[in-house]
């Protein structure tokens, strides 16, 4: 037998073996099990819509608020092209390379200030956004298949170019899709019929969970670990959601949802009501009779998400209330907000409250006190002083504490 004795490695290469020993561990496994294990608990943030990248100051403010993640739309941002990131949703051909530095650095600003960031855009291939696309409603992702291949390449190419992103906690894969729109079936139907439509579409391009496998395929190929999350159908109703046969494929999916119902009491148009509807009491139609809404509606509501998850065999930590609100403004919007965190919360899940300091609209902006005189956020904002502005509002102090139990 011919026993050779290996040579003594040197000092310095003692000193890069150790050294790799101590940084491989921290680095890959770590982020691993960092990501997977930020969403075992429940989580308090915000959501970003606004039309410029946020920057660095403008995150601390939201995580000094108590918040631990923020759900970040790009779709907005200027852009060379027609569509940010994608360049064009009539058909997707790769990534645009200078709004990708764009948004890597608006990240590294999230990162900063200590804040975990879910993208999400408001448009794929085939889908354009509503408010870029001339007010109306795209429906050839959910018509025409090529749109659903060009998607699935959209964030294969995004899922590539990000994965390794310590601020990324997740891929928010569509704001709010509506394969039902078109369709004739009633947003808030009844149970039985929201399960119907999704047998006669099941295979077809209207089929959102089947969608939602083939891009989390896509996804997979260059990044197995970070979490996705999938906005339900009919603007992320979780009624809709509720109505899935099943759950995805993929064990790390976070289901999301939007609470604002009712919708006629919580929005805009009913700050034009010449009396405003109110809350609790306002009455509007739900699986085919009335609803009074109270605290016991909207949690009934919210919990058919929970409930699906818990048939499913999901933990609680896999529904998310994505986006939740009400115009600042509304006499109610407090006791409203109070009564949706609660619902969430009981249910042992995560939110995130529609939005922070939206920088082209002050509907929702909770920062701002009621006392504000209508239309100084504009006056200011398009004078380059919205730094001028209060924000001293009782509906952030009321989320600041809630973000902080």
């Amino acid at each position: 037998m011919n026993c050779q004795v290996p040579a003594r490695p040197s000092r310095f290469a003692l000193q890069a073996i150790l050294l790799l020993g101590l940084l491989l561990p921290l680095s890959l496994p770590l982020r691993a099990a960092d990501l997977d294990a930020f969403w075992q608990a429940p989580r308090a943030g915000g959501n970003s819509f606004n039309a410029t990248p946020p920057d660095e100051a403008y995150f601390r403010a939201l995580a000094d608020s108590g918040a631990t993640w923020v759900r970040l739309a790009f779709s907005k941002w200027p852009t060379a092209r027609r569509d940010f990131l994608i360049g064009d949703a009539d058909a997707y051909t790769g990534l645009v390379p200078e709004d990708l530095a764009t948004l890597r650095r608006t990240l590294d600003a999230a990162h900063a200030a200590g804040l975990r960031v879910v993208i999400a855009p408001l448009s794929l291939p085939g889908a354009r956004w509503s408010q870029h696309n001339g007010g109306r409603f795209d429906d050839r992702l959910w018509s025409q298949p090529e749109h659903a291949r060009q998607s699935a390449r959209f964030w294969h190419d995004l899922a590539a170019a990000l994965k390794d992103h310590p601020a990324i906690a997740a891929y928010n894969l569509l704001n709010e899709p509506a394969p039902e729109k078109t369709t004739g079936l009633a947003e808030n139907g009844e149970p039985a019929a929201l399960a119907a439509w999704q047998a006669t579409h099941a295979g077809t391009p209207r089929d959102l969970p089947a969608l939602y496998d083939t891009i989390i395929a896509a996804i997979r190929e260059v990044d197995a670990l970070t979490p996705v999350m999938v906005d339900g159908g009919w603007y992320a109703n979780p009624r809709s959601l509720a109505s899935w046969p099943r759950r995805l494929a993929d064990d790390r999916v976070l289901y999301a949802f939007h609470m604002y119902e009712p919708y006629a009491a919580t929005s805009a148009p009913n700050m034009k009501r010449k009396v405003p509807w109110r809350y609790p009491g306002a009455v509007t139609e739900v699986a085919g009779r009335e609803q009074a809404w109270d605290r016991a509606a909207v949690a009934a509501h919210v919990g058919t998400a929970f409930d699906w998850a818990q048939a499913q065999g999901l933990p609680p930590t896999r529904i998310v209330a994505g986006e939740f609100g009400c115009m600042r403004l509304w006499a109610d919007c407090a006791a409203y907000l109070t009564d949706v965190i609660d619902a969430v919360q009981a249910r042992g899940g995560h939110w995130a409250f529609y939005a922070f300091r939206e920088d082209v609209w002050d509907g929702m902006d909770y920062e701002l006190p009621a006392t504000l005189a209508p239309g100084r956020f504009y006056w200011l904002t398009e004078a380059g002083r919205a730094a001028e502005l209060p924000r001293d509002g009782a509906l952030m102090k009321l989320l600041r504490e809630r973000m902080r139990e």
